[in-house]
């Protein structure tokens, strides 16, 4: 989309993101349009878990969106060193959640979630990125009454598909209607990944992989990670269902069900025998015995009477 660099807000004394389309780039219509739309959508949300955005403008006929500075990696980077620990992935799933819930309410979807737009600071704050094909959700099937400028012009072209293969939902593959729900769908994807440390859909070729969204099931998650507890599968696979009237209807109910998912032992497999520790038996009580001098003058008494009786 972009080529970002960092700089310095003189007026406020801060370090920000400034994002510019490359001068090859600020001519082609397409885009120039999907530059306009990041930077509208972005500006019309704010949530802690959505990249702020400060100002939006063109200099010398470059476009620019002037966002916040963030410190960290990409998802992308933190998943390929290995699987994400079931809390600490639940963590980030909720977060993305409760950021894709904020930008529906104002009746923008993302259309794009995918481990490189979703940011991790050292705190682990997850900040969700990239609103280049954000679409406007239709008003009039959700009740949305937003004064948010369309991020794309009414109506998707029949067959146009848009998104990152490999993170689509099956109606984006067929290039349909989308709304709130390919969001669902692509949450779930990730968290599939962010689990496994492998892609959920990956094939050969983008057609291999496009069919794969379409016609097949991910892999049992438990399987690939005996950590995994039974709801939090169940739930991985009703966000990836293909038939989107099955999936969450809401972002705000699926950050709910995450957020009630528990993380207990019991949640692994694999069973650790346990070995107690041993522990020498206690001594033996004893009652307490008569003192050795007592012990030596009944005896000598008991001899004294014997020696009496056989005298007489």
């Amino acid at each position: 989309m972009g080529e970002v660099y960092r700089g310095r807000d003189p007026r406020l004394g801060r370090d920000v993101a400034i994002k510019v389309l490359p001068a090859n780039a600020s001519s082609d219509p397409g885009r120039l349009q999907r530059f306009e739309q990041e930077a509208r959508a972005a500006a019309a949300l704010n949530h802690p878990n959505i990249l702020a955005v400060y100002d939006v403008g063109v200099y010398d006929g470059v476009p620019y969106i002037v966002s916040e500075l963030l410190e960290g990696q990409t998802l992308r980077e933190r998943v390929s060193s290995g699987p994400i620990p079931m809390r600490t992935a639940l963590d980030y799933a909720v977060q993305i959640a409760h950021g894709l819930a904020a930008a529906h309410e104002k009746g923008i979807v993302h259309r794009d979630l995918k481990p490189d737009n979703v940011f991790l600071t050292p705190d682990g704050r997850v900040k969700i990125l990239d609103f280049g094909l954000a679409k406007l959700i239709d008003q009039e099937s959700t009740g949305v009454v937003s004064s948010v400028l369309p991020t794309s012009p009414p109506g998707t072209i029949p067959g146009l598909v848009l998104g990152t293969t490999g993170y689509m939902s099956p109606e984006q593959v067929r290039g349909k209607h989308v709304d709130r729900r390919t969001d669902v769908f692509a949450l779930g994807v990730v968290l599939y990944e962010m689990l496994t440390g492998r892609r959920a859909f990956v094939r050969d070729t983008v057609p291999e992989t496009m069919t794969a969204i379409l016609r097949d099931d991910v892999p049992d998650l438990r399987n690939s990670n005996p950590q995994v507890s039974l709801p939090l599968e169940q739930l991985m696979r009703r966000c990836l269902d293909k038939d989107p009237a099955r999936r969450f209807e809401a972002m705000h109910d699926l950050a709910i069900a995450l957020s009630t998912i528990e993380v207990t032992p019991t949640s692994s497999t694999t069973a650790v025998m346990s070995v107690p520790e041993f522990v020498p038996p206690a001594p033996e009580k004893r009652r307490p015995g008569l003192p050795m001098a007592a012990v030596i003058f009944v005896a000598l008494a008991f001899g004294a009477i014997v020696a009496m009786v056989n005298g007489c």
